[in-house]
């Protein structure tokens, strides 16, 4: 039989081996979960953000790409996981806040399933048209639109990009039809082909065509007008109150321990700032910040408040 004796020594060493294996975590590679293909921005950045933080934690941080259904099947993945601190999670505006909306159900709820770990980027977007078309600005291109409504291409439907362009529509009065395509560069190339007469396009794709003056950008959905295109007008300037971004950043399944949430926040924003991944986001014109995690958490469930109640007014489902 244990006496007093041992019980209290067990008891004190096993406690001394939690402390220990939680001091040294992780102790083994990481997995970052990625719900599109290889190649693609979001790709990009999480292993631009991997190559960061690995190093520094001293595992490796396997990206491992899920592509399709809305990154629905990566990011179950992702919510079952053990709440280790082992699987991460990119995130982006449909993971977190479209999706609910989207589908009658989902194999996971964002809401109570993760928990924001470290914001990546906001990617400003733009309305634009040909160089030669008649609007010189979009109080111009509302008025022109009560006659004929132009019509405007986005990367996919229920894309940031689509959403937004609703959302102007709905605050400005412009007429428009939308015209989806199978990502930016397809919409923009019919831009300038003719074949569709606006396009909301994001700050990567759409700024070497902006700076070359292939297109022309009408407005800008940034509080302010950007640094890359400082001749390109806000909205707000123009009296309409309509501010949208596509984003990116990381979550964890929810359930980690503080401490984990707070190293891996420090580790994102660390790699944000670093050198090579700030040449890169100057590069593309995406907005970085310093969030917290619960900064990073308040505004998904600002974003949350304004996209959801929209996406169901206009009716917009991915699973009928």
């Amino acid at each position: 039989m244990i006496g007093r004796r041992g019980a209290i020594a067990t008891g004190i060493a096993m406690a001394a081996g939690v402390a220990h294996a939680q001091a040294i975590w992780p102790d083994r590679p990481i997995r970052l979960i990625v719900g599109y293909p290889a190649g693609g921005p979001s790709d990009v950045f999480a292993r631009l953000v991997a190559a960061q933080i690995g190093p520094r934690l001293g595992q490796n941080v396997v990206v491992e790409n899920r592509p399709g259904g809305g990154a629905v099947l990566a990011s179950e993945t992702a919510a079952r996981a053990p709440a280790d601190g082992l699987t991460w999670m990119h995130v982006d505006n449909g993971i977190l806040v479209y999706n609910p909306a989207l589908y009658a159900r989902l194999p996971y709820d964002p809401d109570r399933d993760f928990t924001g770990v470290g914001f990546i980027g906001r990617f400003p977007l733009y309305i634009v048209c040909r160089a030669d078309a008649p609007w010189a600005d979009v109080p111009a291109l509302v008025a022109a639109s009560r006659t004929r409504a132009p019509t405007y291409g986005t990367p996919a439907v229920a894309s940031p990009h689509h959403l937004a362009m609703e959302l102007v529509k709905r605050r400005s009065g412009l007429a428009a039809e939308h015209v989806p395509y199978r990502g930016g560069q397809a919409a923009m190339q019919d831009l300038l082909a003719g074949n569709v007469d606006l396009v909301m396009i994001d700050t990567a794709t759409g700024l070497p065509f902006i700076r070359d003056g292939r297109v022309r950008a009408l407005a800008v959905l940034t509080e302010a007008r950007t640094a890359e295109a400082l001749s390109v007008p806000t909205l707000r300037e123009a009296g309409i109150d309509a501010v949208a971004f596509g984003w990116q950043g990381i979550s964890l399944p929810r359930g980690a321990r503080a401490e984990i949430v707070a190293q891996l926040n420090t580790e994102v924003v660390r790699a944000m700032v670093s050198d090579e991944v700030q040449a890169r986001t100057r590069a593309l014109g995406i907005q970085t910040t310093g969030w917290s995690a619960s900064e990073f958490d308040a505004f998904v469930a600002a974003e949350n408040a304004l996209w959801r109640p929209l996406i169901r007014d206009l009716g917009i489902r991915l699973d009928s």
